[in-house]
């Protein structure tokens, strides 16, 4: 069923555990993220990066609010990491449950104008809106942000800014990176338990790909509710496609299944399997 992303975010957050939001590019990927939702009584978000956005158009949209109406559990569709206000207006229009408004690339008093500015266009379609505070470094679908210029989420300024802007989700940079990770990763909780102390909406942690298990569960526990993973379900499907022979249809359902697993496995990580809200809302 297609679900509000912010219902979905509320429930994690009472319930003590974290949404998996998968970024897809295709049928494939929105067949496995469903498919591994359903089998793990799990709700799920289905998330499009605008890289994705611009190559699959809003028929990619339609896709995924096709597969989430159809799907036995509850599944919001998420516009990723949008700079755009024609993307996201595009989007809304579209049907999206939710977008990220990513003004984290501007200064302070110009993220909140745009933040603001894209939460009220949000809300007047019934959508939510996930923002960030501060910038995550590393590369994502040739999004880069180099490491010297990451910013750190300020906790002095966190409440104001989701009272300015009247978010629904705030994104936090504590020491995670978009990609690969370059070395060991370190997150500074001691950052976002003082961030969750001040703010009262749920928290998403960007760049889960290649964290280790006890940081994640770590997060999850100081109140992070949504986790997004995009490198490792895109190296399932490149790893599947380029091991495969065949038959074209038995080559896609390889890596159908190759992502599935990966998808199993977060949702097993972040907590929300068997976790399904008592009174899901269809939107």
């Amino acid at each position: 069923m297609l679900a509000p992303t912010v219902e979905l975010l509320r429930a994690a957050q009472a319930g003590g555990y974290a949404l998996g939001a998968f970024n897809v590019y295709n049928l494939e990927g929105v067949k496995a993220v469903v498919a591994a939702a359903q089998d793990a009584d799990s709700p799920v978000l289905l998330q499009i990066h605008p890289k994705a956005l611009d190559y699959g158009g809003t028929p990619l949209i339609a896709l995924c609010l096709a597969a989430a109406v159809n799907a036995s559990v509850p599944v919001a569709v998420h516009l990723d990491h949008s700079t755009s206000r024609d993307a996201i207006q595009a989007a809304l229009g579209a049907g999206v449950s939710s977008i990220m408004a990513d003004g984290s690339h501007l200064d302070y008093n110009a993220n909140v104008a745009f933040t603001a500015e894209m939460t009220r266009l949000a809300h007047e379609q019934g959508a939510a809106v996930e923002a960030e505070l501060g910038k995550i470094s590393g590369t994502e679908d040739g999004l880069t942000v180099a490491e010297t210029a990451a910013r750190m989420t300020d906790p002095a300024q966190a409440a104001d800014f989701v009272a300015a802007t009247g978010i629904d989700a705030l994104a936090v940079c504590i020491g995670n990176v978009h990609g690969p990770y370059p070395g060991e990763p370190r997150l500074d909780f001691d950052r976002l338990d003082a961030i969750r102390a001040v703010v009262e909406v749920p928290l998403v942690l960007h760049g889960t790909s290649g964290l280790p298990d006890a940081l994640v569960q770590r997060a999850v526990e100081l109140g992070v509710c949504k986790f997004n993973v995009n490198t490792e379900l895109r190296q399932a499907y490149v790893g599947a496609l380029g091991a495969a022979a065949g038959d074209l249809l038995d080559i896609l359902n390889r890596a159908v299944h190759a992502m599935q697993d990966v998808v199993r496995a977060k949702i097993t990580l972040f907590g929300s399997a068997r976790k399904l809200p008592t009174n899901p809302k269809n939107v």
